[in-house]
């Protein structure tokens, strides 16, 4: 199986038969009894605080999205399927107050206190360089460069030329809109740029934080949709894409060892001492930990430093979690980072017309550029551009899953970290620039 299949293997029913559909395994009725057990315990205010309690929300209730999104016509085709529906579901139930309070508060402190978000990324992160061939590596990450930087031009091009025609100032449309977006999500992004806008621009930053905001979310929103139009297109165009791998010829990591329970518990131990490094490597060098995990994983891989034996651990960690948590987890970013309301209050045809150009031509941009450098585009324009425009980890998850290429979420993750870093110095340079 290739790991392009990774995060729904588990998901997708091996006929068409209802009879014989399952969720999570489970067949129908045993898996309405467990739905039943939860539903109660929220009714009651009797389910579990902390892990427990949380942990099974998200398995449940996102697996049922899942399901549902997996099967829902032109959602499950060019929508992004279960992944969107267990993002956005997620976040209509807290919306419209569907879900206990007490719930949507253990669920959000298990994603953000618990780290369980990390804990997800550390997994993905650590198995997918890992189980990478290092030459692969190298040959690919070398290149990826240019695709990263025509993605930024492009997005700033595209809203500039759409705010134009709609009668919207070039300099907002960059700066309000284009480098929000593409800035790495919240904490590396929108906050430390409301800041560096506050320093420059004399408003306070959270002035510029509420008019951030909003592009940010609906900058998501179109990603993880662009993100599973492209997976259509691959479809039915095969010549565009590499089905998971980022250039013709070249393959990461096409085929999985045969599961060893033993290696689950050294595949953790890896991940977490790289998460934890590149945590203290972040006290000292200005970049953000994942970036440093991700500089730190792929060096330590391409210089053969760990026995194969581990290195296939890590990867097989990397499987299990992206097949049982991966839709517990976009439930978890439904609620705990998606607030409906913000994307609400963003629409106007104006603004919503701007963010679409923004996504697009950085999609547009890294695929052609990607294309050029002997990358595959749908590939190049999904980790180069979209996960640039998305909302950072959170974001990468949701873009890769709707797209069903969670094993790229190397190259993911150097456009939402080291990407977003570029952003802020970005930023720090144009903005006296415009608004000289």
């Amino acid at each position: 199986m290739s790991q392009s299949d990774t995060a729904r293997a588990a998901h997708t029913p091996a006929t068409t038969s209802v009879a014989s559909w399952r969720i999570f395994g489970l067949s129908l009725p045993l898996f309405a009894v467990v739905l039943v057990v939860l539903i109660a315990a929220m009714m009651l205010d009797a389910l579990p605080s902390g892990m427990i309690g949380a942990l099974a929300a998200m398995m449940i209730l996102g697996e049922l999205l899942g399901f549902i999104g997996d099967r829902l016509p032109i959602v499950k085709s060019y929508l992004g399927g279960g992944a969107i529906l267990a993002i956005f579901g997620a976040a209509t139930l807290v919306y419209l107050q569907w879900l206990p309070e007490s719930v949507s508060a253990s669920v959000t402190d298990f994603m953000k206190g618990g780290g369980f978000l990390n804990f997800y990324i550390a997994a993905l992160i650590t198995g997918s360089i890992l189980g990478m061939d290092s030459k692969v590596l190298v040959k690919v990450g070398t290149r990826f460069a240019l695709p990263l930087l025509c993605s930024v031009l492009f997005a700033a091009l595209f809203a500039m030329g759409v705010g134009l025609l709609l009668g919207f100032s070039p300099q907002d449309a960059v700066v309000v809109i284009t480098l929000p977006i593409m800035g790495g999500g919240m904490g590396a992004g929108a906050v430390p740029l409301s800041q560096i806008y506050e320093q420059l621009l004399g408003q306070p930053a959270s002035y510029y934080i509420s008019i951030l905001v909003p592009a940010l979310a609906l900058g998501n929103v179109f990603a993880i949709i662009i993100a599973g139009l492209l997976n259509g297109l691959g479809k039915r165009v095969p010549s565009l894409t590499g089905n998971g791998q980022m250039m013709p010829g070249v393959e990461i990591n096409d085929h999985e060892t045969a599961p060893d329970l033993s290696q689950l518990g050294v595949g953790i131990i890896v991940a977490l001492s790289f998460y934890i490094t590149g945590e203290i490597l972040g006290t000292v060098i200005p970049l953000h930990p994942y970036a440093l995990m991700i500089i730190l994983v792929a060096l330590v891989k391409i210089s053969g430093l760990l026995p194969d034996n581990v290195t296939d651990a890590a990867a097989q960690w990397f499987r299990f979690v992206a097949r049982n948590w991966t839709f517990a987890l976009l439930f978890g970013i439904g609620i705990a980072y998606t607030d409906l309301g913000q994307v609400i209050d963003a629409i106007s045809i104006t603004y919503v017309l701007i963010v679409l150009a923004v996504v697009a031509g950085a999609a547009f941009g890294a695929g052609l550029v990607g294309r050029m450098v002997g990358f595959y585009p749908i590939e190049s324009a999904i980790t180069a551009g979209l996960c640039m425009a998305n909302m950072g980890g959170t974001g990468d998850v949701a873009v890769l899953s709707a797209a069903n290429r969670m094993q790229l979420m190397p190259f993911a993750q150097i456009s939402s970290r080291l990407g977003g870093a570029l952003i802020l110095l970005l930023s720090s340079v144009l903005v006296p620039l415009l608004f000289a």
